[in-house]
């Protein structure tokens, strides 16, 4: 069944790649420290599979680094897709699927595709704790042997405290873009609208440390938090050969 969220609006969508995604903090170091990775651990990758793409900025960085690889692009939300397809339509190496990760019925829409490295940013967090362990399970059980899961998630903070900090961290973060970008927005708006934000609700945050444990148990190896920035973390493993 599939699932009501803001995130399949196209105000939403617009307001995120418009006016949140640049102000991301560190949002170049993880996409460096990823690529890292796969160039370590799967050089030569093949199949692809970016889970809950959004508009592809890191399907797009493994194809611009390997030349040979093929990427599905996975998502619930069409206004996502779209973006997604805006910039990559011309490249024959880009597959896009609508399809919502909410029960195991998005596996059907992948159905053949056997990939070395699945990859996610900022998706798997919108569901509840029971729901990520499972498609942490479903993503091992799809691996090829030997692939590597990394996920690049926004993960809960230990106290209340130190989620205080992130989201003064954030609205910094915030503020700067816009002053850049030319927009007449007063940092009491911008802190207003943060905190106000409609998708807000949809965040299920789960301590990174937790995250980990449940790839253990489910069997990948190598497992680490690779890069962490308050609640912004990377992290993942591999599946055995």
């Amino acid at each position: 069944m599939a699932t009501s969220s803001d995130w399949q609006t196209e105000a939403l969508a617009r307001t995120f790649l418009s006016g949140v995604r640049g102000a991301i903090p560190g949002a170049q170091a993880q996409v460096d420290v990823l690529l890292h990775i796969v160039d370590q651990w799967t050089p030569n990758p093949r199949a692809v599979l970016d889970l809950g793409c959004g508009d592809g900025i890191l399907g797009r960085a493994v194809l611009e680094r390997h030349p040979e690889a093929r990427v599905w692009f996975l998502d619930f939300s069409a206004p996502m897709l779209a973006a997604a397809r805006e910039r990559l339509a011309a490249d024959a190496r880009a597959t896009f699927v609508q399809a919502d990760f909410a029960t195991s019925d998005w596996l059907r829409a992948v159905d053949g595709v056997r990939p070395d490295l699945v990859i996610s940013g900022f998706a798997i967090h919108h569901r509840e704790d029971a729901r990520k362990r499972a498609v942490y399970r479903e993503v091992f059980d799809l691996l090829a042997p030997g692939g590597v899961f990394l996920n690049l998630e926004h993960v809960a903070s230990a106290t209340p405290a130190v989620s205080a900090l992130f989201d003064a961290y954030f609205v910094d973060h915030l503020v700067a873009y816009h002053a850049r970008s030319g927009a007449a927005m007063s940092r009491e708006e911008i802190n207003r609208n943060y905190y106000a934000r409609p998708d807000k609700a949809e965040n299920k945050l789960a301590p990174v440390e937790a995250q980990c444990a449940w790839l253990r148990e489910i069997g990948f190896v190598d497992v680490d938090c690779f890069l962490k920035t308050f609640e912004l973390a990377l992290f993942g493993g591999r599946k055995t050969d």
